[in-house]
């Protein structure tokens, strides 16, 4: 059973698995996260012309539902990297293992690298069996131009030449680019690398939307009630559309190696900032102060493929509690390849606008000098103690 997405890599295992391993058979499931249909149906046409059988999964709502909802609430981001590649593998491999067991499949294999943390996803789920875990790529020790010249000489279709020889992933949450020219930090990649964003363009008027959301989650856009998939579909192509998400970085992989990332995200960086903004509304200084250290956590494991860890549902357990109150509205203006909160409200806001206001008669401001006094007292204690420092 081989986790199959239809570019080189996977495809190069197929006859690899055959002549370099000797399986007489090898059977290939595709699972949709979300990535276009293009895709879907190239790696479907490229499967029944290399496998012996192939499966294809439609786990989009179920990774809207059970891994997206629960990364926004979490505020799911790696050191900025939205973890759009990383919350879908555990997904994918699991779904793997499912048909593999259910057809007395007794060795998974997928085509990961040695060198990056794909290999880590997948394989914390699948060294859950007792089948054998095979991953050629790192296994024979590949680089892409031998693989590029293997699927030419063995009649494989895929995209990636050797004057395009980027390693590109998308799903519903994400799209990554990386490898050739990239892997080099200062180079500046080329605007033809993008596809969910236009450039940005300062001509084009700002957008005004309004999100929704209930217990955390989103659910509504501009007023109208979405389901998960259809929302964040949605809000690719509206941010897309403004050249919001786009994301150049160095990245830490869990191996210790430092990477340079391409990434596209419109609905994904929107959804985060509406959210994070609704939680200061709502949340306490306390739990805003203790959650981020809980999201941050959540994050890293998430990023390593470590969803099974006990340690992530304690995490979980947490974050959901916090989100009973975060229910509201947040209106973020798009603009040029920007997204910006400009308007929120929540029925559940810690925010008392009669107590806060400058004309506000609620309060006295007299009674704040009591406070004031004891404010900084033990750092004006010692100052007077060792006037000296």
């Amino acid at each position: 059973m081989l986790a199959y997405s239809g570019g080189l890599d996977t495809s190069v295992c197929i006859p690899l698995l055959k002549e370099r391993y000797g399986f007489d058979k090898v059977v290939t499931v595709l699972v949709d996260v979300g990535q276009p249909r293009s895709d879907i149906e190239r790696g479907n046409k490229s499967a029944e012309k290399l496998a012996d059988k192939h499966y294809l999964i439609d786990a989009r709502y179920e990774f809207v539902s059970n891994y997206l909802f629960p990364l926004i609430k979490a505020n799911g981001s790696y050191e900025g990297y939205v973890l759009g590649t990383a919350i879908a593998r555990p997904l994918i491999a699991s779904k793997a293992k499912e048909i593999a067991q259910n057809n007395g499949i007794k060795a998974l294999a997928h085509g990961c690298t040695g060198r990056g943390n794909d290999q880590l996803r997948f394989e914390a789920v699948f060294r859950t069996t007792d089948c054998q875990v095979i991953a050629p790529i790192r296994d024979l020790d590949l680089s892409r131009e031998w693989e590029i010249n293997y699927a030419l000489e063995h009649d494989i279709d895929v995209l990636v030449t050797r004057e395009r020889p980027y390693s590109i992933d998308e799903n519903l949450w994400s799209r990554s680019i990386e490898g050739g020219k990239l892997e080099d930090p200062y180079f500046i990649p080329p605007k033809e690398i993008f596809a969910w964003t236009k450039e940005p363009d300062p001509f084009k008027s700002e957008q005004i939307i309004e999100i929704g959301f209930k217990k955390g989650v989103p659910v509504s856009l501009d007023g109208i009630k979405m389901n998960g998939l259809d929302l964040i579909s949605k809000l690719n192509h509206i941010g897309g559309e403004h050249g919001v998400g786009r994301m150049d970085l160095i990245e830490d992989r869990v191996l210790g190696l430092k990477a340079r990332e391409n990434y596209e995200h419109p609905a994904a960086t929107i959804l985060l900032l509406a959210h994070r903004d609704l939680e200061q509304l709502v949340l306490s200084r306390a739990q805003l102060r203790f959650k981020t250290f809980v999201d941050e956590a959540w994050s890293e494991m998430v990023y390593m493929g470590l969803l099974d860890d006990p340690l992530n549902a304690d995490l979980n357990a947490f974050i959901n509690q916090s989100q009973e109150r975060v229910n509201g509205y947040v209106k973020i203006g798009l603009y040029c390849g920007n997204a910006k909160v400009v308007a929120r409200k929540s029925p559940n806001a810690l925010y008392a606008q009669d107590m806060v206001s400058f004309d506000s008669q609620t309060l006295s401001q007299r009674d704040a000098e009591g406070f004031a006094k004891y404010h900084g007292f033990q750092a004006r204690l010692l100052k007077r103690m060792c006037p000296e420092g």
